[in-house]
Order: structure tokens, then sequence, then C-alpha cells
């Protein structure tokens, strides 16, 4: 009893702690910042996006946000040129026959060269006057393990759309974005933010794809580039499948299953998809903030876009010492049962 009410104590004690440091952190940061704030306030732009004659390429169009962006940008009289994985398949198909003529499907493999070099020539063949205005890299997949459940390969597949696919499509579309100083948007996530046990494999392409925006927002001062941050929207697109313990239990080999614990494959498969199961699964939000970062006079160069709870984490565990975040991860109810299951109390 004594030592659950110290248990208390300290995770309020942290929490306080925590509260403190991101308001006082803050409240120094923005008295520092007044004066450059309201400058760039009177600097504000203040001229309306024209719709008219502009053209997006957007990638990962089959399904969950590049498909509803796809949509949406047409309906406000964009010339949309939607990159799909699978054009013979419903998500392209629905596009074609619910859009307008302005939308053009066009089948892109992030991972070839070949298809993005292909997609490049189809969209500038049919540019209006007023070039690219926005390129969307919103192709990507998810998948979860803790790491030595994982192989290379694993690694390498989400690298390849994740990461590379996004970098070989900027690549390629950079001069068409230059020449009509439009916009560039990559999707990453909050796990671009901030790291959870068994997503490393999700969470080093998001980082990574973090590092490579910001170093072309940087070099490339004649257009914007954005970087789109949601949180648990998995209710809204189909990027993660739920998995089952046999699913990932019986992928090891015979070292792995004496050595590792099936209860906690158990576990982890439990509470995983149950993240899943509450994920938002309104992608509106997400929507909107693509949508002003391609529209905006002065878009953001960051949009978290998330509930009340994902935006503190966001605050605390960028702004608070490593020991104090660690702790907080310590007291999820996996680690929990981690712990318990590496005690050997529980076999």
């Amino acid at each position: 009893m004594i030592s659950n009410m110290f248990e208390i104590m300290f995770r309020v004690a942290v929490f306080i702690f925590g509260i403190i440091l991101y308001y006082v952190g803050y409240g120094i940061a923005s008295v520092c910042l007044i004066p450059l704030m309201v400058f760039l306030l009177f600097q504000k732009k203040s001229s309306k996006f024209n719709a008219q004659g502009r053209a997006i390429f957007i990638t990962g169009c089959d399904s969950g946000f590049g498909y509803q962006l796809a949509k949406r940008l047409d309906k406000k009289g964009l010339i949309v040129f939607a990159a799909c994985l699978l054009p013979e398949e419903k998500g392209a198909k629905n596009l074609v026959s619910e859009c307008s003529s302005r939308l053009k499907v066009i089948k892109v493999d992030v991972t070839r060269d070949e298809d993005v070099a292909e997609a490049k020539q189809i969209v500038e063949s049919n540019l209006p006057e007023k070039g690219l205005w926005g390129v969307v890299n919103n192709a990507g997949i998810s998948n979860w393990a803790e790491t030595e459940w994982s192989t290379i390969q694993d690694y390498q597949t989400i690298s390849d759309i994740n990461l590379f696919g996004s970098i070989r499509t900027a690549l390629a579309f950079i001069p068409l974005i230059q020449a009509s100083k439009g916009r560039m948007v990559f999707m990453s996530s909050i796990s671009g933010i901030i790291s959870f046990p068994a997503t490393s494999m999700y969470s080093l392409t998001k980082k990574a794809i973090e590092a490579f925006a910001d170093c072309l927002r940087l070099e490339m001062a004649c257009y914007d580039v954005c970087i789109i941050e949601p949180g648990n929207f998995a209710g809204a697109t189909n990027i993660q499948r739920e998995k089952t313990a046999d699913e990932i239990w019986n992928k090891f080999d015979d070292e792995q299953k004496k050595r590792l614990n099936r209860k906690i494959v158990e576990h982890c498969c439990h509470q995983v998809n149950k993240h899943l199961k509450n994920g938002n699964k309104n992608s509106d939000p997400v929507i909107d903030a693509i949508i002003d970062a391609l529209t905006s006079p002065s878009p953001k160069a960051r949009y978290l876009v998330g509930n009340v709870y994902e935006k503190i984490c966001v605050c605390l565990f960028t702004h608070s010492p490593t020991f104090i975040t660690d702790a907080l991860i310590k007291w999820d109810e996996l680690y929990q049962k981690k712990k318990i299951f590496a005690l050997g109390l529980n076999r």
C-alpha cells in the first residue's frame, strides 16, 4: 500500500515537473520571440489562393489520405494527378468515376525509378500554363514489431516505400516545383517526433522524412516544404492491419521460440490492436492540414494533427529530459507485463 502511494506521488511529481518545464520554457521563449512574431505577423501575405489552373501530384491515392485528398482537391477545382499502385482496383476506379475529368489516375510504384520517371513525363505532358503547383508525398505503409522480432528485410521493405519512395518522388519533381515556385508536402507522423516501443521500423522512416524535408526546406528558398504529422488515424486508413500472435510467433525460428516469451507477443498484439481500433476514423483534420499546406499564403513548416492527449504528449516528450520520458513509457501496461514475464513470474 505504501509503495503504491509513493508510486502515485512520484507520478504526480513528474507530471507537475513536466508541466512547469513546459510552461516556463515556453514562457521565456515567447517573451524573447515577441518582436519576431510581431514582425512576421505584419509581413504575412494576404493574397488568397486561386485554384484555377493549378495542378497537384499526389502519391498513394488508392485509399486513405491520398484517396480523400484527391477527391477534395478535385472538388475545389484543381487539376489532380492521382498516383495509384493498382489503377485497376476499386480505389482508382472510384476516383475516375466520382471525380471530374480534371483528375487523372497514373500507375505509380514509388519504389521503382521507371514508374516515377514515367509519371513525371505524363504530368509534364499534361500540365496547365501555371505548371505543377504541388507534390504530396503520401504513399506509405506501416508495420510494427519489437526489434528482435524483425528481419532486415522488414526494415528494407518499409524504408523503400516510406522513405526512399518519397525521396525518389521529390528528386524527380523538384524541377517542376521550382519552375512554379510551388509546394512540396511530406507525410510524416507523430512517430516521427516520439519513439514508442515496437514501432522502430515505422518510426525510423518518419524521422528520416522529417530530416530530409527540413534540409530540403532550408535549401530551396523559392518554394515551401511542409510536413504533416498525424496522430492515431488508423481508423481512417488501412495503413496497418491487425496482427495475430500466431502470425508473429510462427515466423520465429527455433532459437527465437526458445528465447522469447509467447505471452509477451500475445499481450503486445492485444495492446497494438486495441490502439488501432481506437484510432480516429475521421480523416478530415489531416486532409484539412494538407490542403492548408498547399493553399495557404503562408503555410506552416509543420502541421501536428491529433487529439489533445497526443499534442500534450508531443510537448512533454520533446521538452522533458530523457529519464522522465523513459519513466513515462515504463509505466505503460505493456512494459509492466514484459517486466513480469522477464522475471519469470508469469510463464
